[in-house]
């Protein structure tokens, strides 16, 4: 509750004027470019990396992912009929909102000293997320002959959160030390980073037009925050993932649909509007589904 009142906290200032579109645009460049990637920075550089790193979990979140993806596509085929619906029904289904939604909620649930594990996490599913995301919005569109490789291999590189974890893998490994001063200011951004980027959300929200939302919307909401959240989360106990670590794939796969999926439908070419209505609807409707998930995993003793 306490991550989804900062949301509705940045939807009543949107209401009352104090906040506006510009300023949500503006502190999610903030917080994408600067206070986030300090947060993940100062995480994983004082965590034990050895300790922490789980091969096997990355690796399930990958597997996972990659079916995901596939379910998405498939069941896309026969519930879109234009290639602008589906490459937006596609990417709103499987890509979720970790960077933000997630940890914020790892925060409250396991407390910020397990941090830097949900950190490494998101610097692996960042790549992933971003080439699958670029498949799904070409493909459909047939604009296959239009990708240039080379561009977005550089585009994923040069990301913030990227370019935070590899500078911080060193500091880990070898246990160097950060003086106080760029410590100090590191956590003051890095404090900014979920806050901030909680009230952009808010501020984004409009339930003018969530009264529009199609058939589409609703099935790719269920998608994203029920079937495949449920799959997943069954595989991953089968396979003997208990304790955080289920905990963790359950709230990535559990997110809400993630902000950068609307950019990247209005900039390729995708049905914008749609992917505003699932981003929407799902951050609405993960308040219920992400909380009773958690409810019943941690009744089972699960988590």
């Amino acid at each position: 509750m306490p991550v989804f009142l900062i949301v509705a906290l940045g939807y009543i200032l949107k209401k009352l004027g104090m906040i506006n579109e510009n300023f949500v645009t503006v502190s999610s460049k903030i917080v994408f470019n600067i206070s986030l990637p300090a947060l993940i920075f100062f995480e994983i550089a004082a965590i034990d990396l050895a300790e922490v790193l789980n091969i096997g979990q990355i690796s399930f979140i990958y597997i996972g992912t990659l079916i995901s993806f596939g379910i998405a596509w498939i069941i896309a085929q026969s519930v879109t009929k234009t290639g602008q619906d589906k490459a937006s029904f596609i990417q709103g289904s499987f890509r979720g909102n970790f960077a933000i939604v997630g940890l914020a909620i790892i925060v409250n649930y396991y407390g910020p000293e397990n941090l830097g594990k949900a950190s490494l996490v998101l610097a692996f599913t960042i790549p992933l997320y971003n080439i699958l995301s670029v498949i799904a919005l070409t493909i459909p569109l047939r604009k296959e002959k239009q990708l240039n490789y080379k561009n977005t291999l550089f585009e994923i590189a040069r990301n913030p959160l990227i370019i935070a974890v590899l500078a911080a893998l060193p500091f880990s490994y070898l246990s160097i030390g950060i003086p106080e001063v760029i410590y100090t200011t590191g956590r003051y951004l890095s404090a900014l980073s979920l806050p901030l980027a909680l009230i952009g959300i808010g501020g984004f929200l409009s339930f003018r037009d969530i009264t529009r939302s199609s058939s589409l919307t609703i099935v790719s909401t269920s998608l994203k925050l029920i079937v495949l959240p449920a799959l997943a989360t069954i595989a991953a106990y089968l396979l003997g993932f208990k304790g955080m670590d289920l905990g963790i794939i359950f709230i990535l796969f559990a997110c809400p649909t993630a902000i950068a999926s609307f950019i990247m439908a209005e900039t390729m070419g995708a049905n914008s509007r749609l992917a505003a209505n699932i981003l929407l609807l799902t951050t609405l409707a993960s308040v219920v589904t992400m909380t009773l998930g958690l409810f019943i995993l941690k009744e089972n003793g699960l988590i």
